[in-house]
């Protein structure tokens, strides 16, 4: 058998046709991709579509099993996207009609060619235990049948995930293009042509496996800062190279090479204020180098950025006063699971670090918006959009200090709610991460937050247990059924441990449990909130209701999420919608007669592109010409017809005006306000 390798960048046309038959080997892991990584997806493919006329967008790699003149292949690396790719083809035939829904039912069936020896077949199969179901439902576009089927008669988790992630791309579909067939057509060719997969493949077991070990290694490759080193310090006087050269590797040896790329990462987010489209190497040059010079990239960027960034990783922020404090709440953003927060973090350090009192007030919010956004379980996209509005901020007024603070730092209103609900909810049902950081942080306000939680064993104990045995005490004391289950995975029935599980004293009567399980050997506990049930002397309903409202008022006055209601602001601030497409940044509200009211501060794009129709590019021309937009700002207040309206004139391009603009925490203008 031959051990050739071959790798060939494919769009997404011929990914999906007859020279393709895709076979998920049954001792790969079932489909695993959940609705954030399918959300994701859609949101990437669909900005790139809206703001990238020419470019192609890389959807990654898949390894195959195949020979070259056949069309089997088994897939070692890509299940996951060609399965949710082929979710997407669903999805998409049941908007499109006549002819386009059967063009695109071919992409995830062939249907056969009797002359050519082609057999009607699925495109990928699935495993034998998933396949059935992924073909009735989702290959035959049998959607709404789909979405009648309850959760609970589905056979495994793979098929739970095929249902939610179909749902998300119905959801996104309808949000998106409203059954609009031109929107839906001109959608779907950017998706077939515009869309590349690369398609590694070689005959032999071995060989795949190698190519699959090697892509998934990490050696020391030449990373993106390698190649923007040599762009920059090639631009900066021969008679100079050698200090550049200097500055630039001291500041790579104190945080190391992974480190160094992550401020590079950072930086473009700093300055690009979105996710990454295409490549950090391509938008580095396109967002970083094209605004600055050489000397100043390295002297007034990289070297306060670096210092800002080991400050935040190691928590070791100095000062006179605060510094301690400070340091702690680092510590928290830390244990969150991304570094989303990282860029505006970094951006103020750089500026405002020599203030501690400012920044000790900037970190604390900081850290409460991020515990929000992980509390919420909130997607990369919401998340880097969420930071995106304070970084523009940050540029907009460069001049914000203690006593005039950005605003965009601030929780609304509905982020306090959907805050305090997610913390009222059924912690323990959440990922662990999530629920021992929430445990965690909580334990901390109820101590002197003196403690830290690196224990290697960090596990989360019921008091009442989650199935108590028959005849038990848990019987008399618990005795109504919807209690148990009301109350059982909420954050007043859950205790902190450095212990293993035991399932043994899981069920152990309320006295012996927390004398015998919950504390150590010499009758001490490593947590506070540990200590408090300990000190308790029953577990009943009330107990635990009463724990529950008191732990909640501990979190909304630790973090301050009392909702502020304020009925006699004007009604223009009530509700202000954001739109940031194309290097504008504005702001707007829904004004008398319906009309869409710009006001003054927002900024519109540089310029249009051929997508801005003659009648919206007109309206910037008046606009400009009688001095309401002046160097690209609105002088005041102006009023729109539409959102829409104001979209396109503000972006420079076509817009859908409810779809794009949201108010700070994600919320689009038309599920608001309305079309």
């Amino acid at each position: 058998m031959s051990s050739k390798i071959t790798g060939k960048e494919y769009p997404l046309l011929k990914i999906f046709s007859s020279d393709f038959e895709y076979y998920i080997p049954a001792y790969q892991r079932p489909y695993a991709w959940t609705t954030e990584q399918t959300e994701t997806l859609f949101t990437d493919l669909y900005d790139f579509y809206q703001t990238e006329q020419a470019d192609n967008y890389f959807l990654g790699t898949i390894v195959l099993i195949k020979d070259e003149d056949r069309s089997k292949a088994a897939v070692i690396d890509g299940q996951q996207r060609l399965t949710t790719l082929t979710i997407l083809f669903s999805v998409l035939a049941s908007n499109l009609t006549g002819q386009a829904q059967q063009a695109c039912y071919e992409l995830l069936q062939e249907s056969g060619n009797v002359l050519a020896g082609i057999p009607a077949r699925p495109r990928l199969h699935l495993r034998d235990r998933d396949q059935k179901f992924f073909e009735e439902y989702i290959q035959n576009v049998k959607l709404e049948e789909l979405m009648k089927l309850d959760l609970s008669s589905m056979k495994t988790e793979a098929q739970v995930h095929i249902y939610e992630n179909c749902k998300c791309l119905m959801e996104k579909f309808a949000d998106a293009f409203d059954k609009d067939q031109d929107k839906l057509i001109q959608f779907s060719i950017f998706l077939l042509n515009r869309c590349f997969l690369v398609a590694v493949s070689t005959a032999s077991q071995e060989s795949a496996f190698r190519v699959f070990s090697v892509m998934n290694s990490r050696g020391l490759d030449l990373l993106p800062i390698d190649i923007i080193k040599s762009e920059v310090i090639g631009g900066i006087q021969e008679n100079e190279r050698d200090e550049y050269t200097e500055k630039w590797e001291k500041l790579e040896n104190d945080v190391g090479r992974d480190g160094f790329n992550e401020i590079f990462s950072h930086t473009r987010t700093i300055f690009a204020k979105d996710r990454v489209k295409k490549n950090l190497l391509e938008e580095f040059r396109e967002y970083v180098l094209k605004n600055t010079t050489p000397k100043d990239l390295v002297d007034k960027i990289l070297m306060p950025y670096t210092e800002a960034y080991s400050i935040l990783r190691n928590q070791t922020y100095e000062s006179t006063s605060r510094a301690e404090d400070i340091n702690d709440i680092l510590y928290w953003l830390n244990k969150i699971d991304n570094y989303d927060w990282m860029p505006p973090a970094i951006k103020f350090l750089a500026e405002h670090a020599h203030d501690s009192a400012y920044t000790l007030q900037f970190m604390k919010k900081l850290e409460r918006l991020t515990a929000y956004l992980q509390v919420t379980a909130q997607d990369v996209n919401r998340r880097v959009s969420r930071y995106k509005w304070l970084l523009l901020e940050m540029d907009s007024k460069p001049e914000h200090s203690l006593n005039a603070p950005l605003e965009t730092i601030e929780l609304t209103n509905n982020e306090k709610k959907l805050f305090m609900e997610a913390l009222s909810g059924e912690i323990y049902t959440m990922p662990s991460r999530r629920r021992n950081y929430i445990i965690q942080r909580l334990d901390s306000f109820t101590s002197d937050g003196a403690a830290r939680y690196d224990a290697k064993i960090f596990t989360i104990e019921h008091i009442l247990p989650q199935n108590p045995q028959k005849g038990s005490e848990w019987d008399t004391s618990w005795p109504d059924m919807e209690d148990r289950r009301y109350w059982v995975n909420r954050i007043a029935n859950l205790v902190p441990l450095t212990r293993m599980h035991n399932s043994a004293a899981q069920n152990y009567d309320f006295v012996t449990k927390k004398t015998t399980y919950f504390q150590n050997k010499n009758g001490t506990t490593s947590y506070s909130l540990t200590t408090q049930v300990v000190n308790m002397d029953k577990w009943t309903p009330d107990v635990v209701k009463t724990r529950q409202e008191k732990l909640l008022q501990l979190f909304e006055k630790k973090w301050d999420l009392k909702i502020e209601k304020n009925d006699n602001a004007p009604a223009n601030q009530k509700l202000l919608f954001h739109i940031a497409i194309r290097g504008c940044n504005a702001t707007g509200y829904l004004g008398d007669d319906s009309k869409f009211v710009v006001v003054k501060g927002s900024t519109i794009s540089r310029n249009i592109t051929e997508s801005c129709q003659k009648f919206y590019s007109d309206i910037r021309d008046n606009l400009i010409t009688t001095g309401i937009v002046v160097d690209d700002v609105f002088t005041e207040d102006y009023a729109f017809d539409s959102p829409s309206a104001a979209a396109v004139v503000v972006g420079g391009r076509s817009a859908n005006g409810p779809r794009e603009w949201t108010t700070l925490d994600g919320r689009q203008y038309g599920k608001v306000i309305g079309r």
